[in-house]
């Protein structure tokens, strides 16, 4: 079971990293939406559709993992310390490129309204595992493509790259190109 403190904790960052991604986008005009600073950079629609998306599909890639026996045998794979896996996916001093499914263009949603109506459910699911969980989220490891993790880790994972994301939408909005 994780901890009373661990809950805690994965709630407060599932909740605020949310809320950063709705305060980001509020009242924003459809050419600021769509304004990109570059022809190879993202818009802030693109960071919208991606997190969604990103919400969505890594959350389907860790959950059958908990419907597996625990594999605590696999905890010796993990890197990262909770607060060191948040500190390096919130970090966009280092660029990494998307999975293809995960691109803007892929993205099954068309609107920023269908894609935030998207990510707050899928959040809300989230957050409503983390606060009613009795599974062992710290013994069901998954080990994929991306690294070793346990459930509980990528629950912080996803948590943490909407807020790599709310960041990026931040730094579009502070571009000198930026619609007033």
């Amino acid at each position: 079971m994780i901890t009373p403190q661990e809950r805690e904790k994965a709630m407060q960052l599932l909740t605020q990293t949310e809320s950063g991604v709705f305060d980001a986008v509020k009242g924003l005009s459809v050419a600021q939406l769509n304004f990109k600073p570059a022809a190879d950079k993202w818009s802030v629609a693109d960071c919208i559709k991606h997190i969604a998306a990103a919400e969505k599909e890594l959350w389907a890639m860790a959950e059958p993992a908990l419907s597996q026996p625990a594999n605590p045998e696999k905890r010796a794979g993990i890197k990262f310390t909770d607060d060191d896996l948040i500190k390096a996916v919130e970090d966009r001093t280092h660029k990494s490129k998307t999975f293809a499914a995960l691109e803007p263009a892929n993205s099954p949603y068309k609107t920023v309204t269908e894609a935030l109506t998207a990510f707050r459910s899928n959040r809300e699911k989230l957050i409503a595992l983390i606060k009613n969980t009795k599974t062992d989220l710290r013994n069901h490891v998954l080990v994929l493509p991306v690294g070793t993790y346990d459930s509980y880790q990528f629950i912080l994972l996803i948590a943490a790259h909407s807020n790599r994301h709310t960041q990026q939408i931040n730094e579009v909005k502070a571009d000198a190109g930026f619609p007033k």
